[in-house]
């Protein structure tokens, strides 16, 4: 029993020491070596990501997680699943955009001039509605009783020399904003739908749209107010010009990628 107990101790101790010899290993999992500068790479990426990035001894467990997932996964064939082949095709979608033209995005810089130009033409606007809701998925009938329904409420509300926060009250099916007289606060061509923003952007202050509809259902907008670039959301404004930028890098990107492709299309089907 006592050379048993032995000879197991002397192959602990020679693995041991074998691990312990490449100094450069900061852990095993499997077959898989997590190295010391792939450790600290991956390290160096979750704090340069993350607000709160987790120790140095948690995101080892993290990685030893991970590599022993993969190893499982490998084990039970995974990639040949659909949802997993689907996703990887995500992936490498993604990784190949990022490769084509992420460094020209993180080179975008947006100036003030250009953040003044595009709040010119998308202005913040504030607005009070009526909403006549249809369900999520309404047929065309269940739209046309909704439509029919909000060009009489529209008739009433025009006819009406009420406070219009009070037709909101007799009217509208937003229990949101209904409590507010239908207002919705400040918001921007970011926050809004954009039939929503581009009808009520086109009203003078005061005035009272036609019926627009979104998915949501038909709205009976009043105009409340515009604010000038001086009190409006610089941040909202940086991202927005940011993300044109962005949109034309990858419109230009996938433009001349798909000179290289033959695509056909039938847009008669989507009708």
């Amino acid at each position: 029993m006592k050379s048993i107990l032995l000879g197991f101790l002397a192959i602990v101790s020679v693995a041991s020491s074998a691990f312990a010899a490449n100094t450069d290993v900061v852990a095993k999992v499997g077959d898989k070596e997590i190295e010391l500068k792939e450790f600290n790479l991956k390290y160096e990426e979750v704090l340069s990501r993350t607000m709160n990035p987790p120790n140095k001894e948690i995101f080892l467990e993290d990685l030893i997680r991970y590599y022993a997932g993969l190893q499982e996964a490998e084990k039970l064939n995974l990639k040949s699943d659909p949802l997993v082949s689907k996703r990887v095709d995500e992936a490498i979608y993604s990784g190949l955009v990022e490769k084509a033209i992420g460094k020209d995005v993180e080179k975008i810089k947006v100036t003030d001039k250009e953040m003044m130009d595009w709040y010119k033409k998308n202005p913040e606007i504030r607005t009070s509605h009526i909403l006549i809701q249809f369900k999520p998925g309404a047929n065309e009938e269940e739209k046309k009783i909704a439509k029919n329904r909000a060009k009489e409420i529209l008739s009433s509300v025009i006819k009406s020399k009420r406070p219009f926060e009070e037709l909101v009250a007799l009217y509208s099916d937003d229990t949101l904003s209904k409590s507010a007289g239908g207002d919705v606060g400040w918001q921007s061509r970011v926050t809004l739908v954009p039939t929503y923003y581009d009808a009520a952007l086109r009203l003078k202050k005061g005035a009272i749209s036609e019926l627009i509809e979104t998915q949501f259902g038909f709205h009976i907008v009043k105009l409340v107010g515009q604010r000038g670039f001086a009190d409006a959301n610089r941040q909202q404004i940086r991202m927005a010009v940011f993300e044109e930028k962005r949109k034309e890098l990858f419109d230009g990107y996938f433009a001349k990628l798909l000179k290289k492709y033959s695509v056909k299309k039938n847009t008669s089907l989507l009708k």
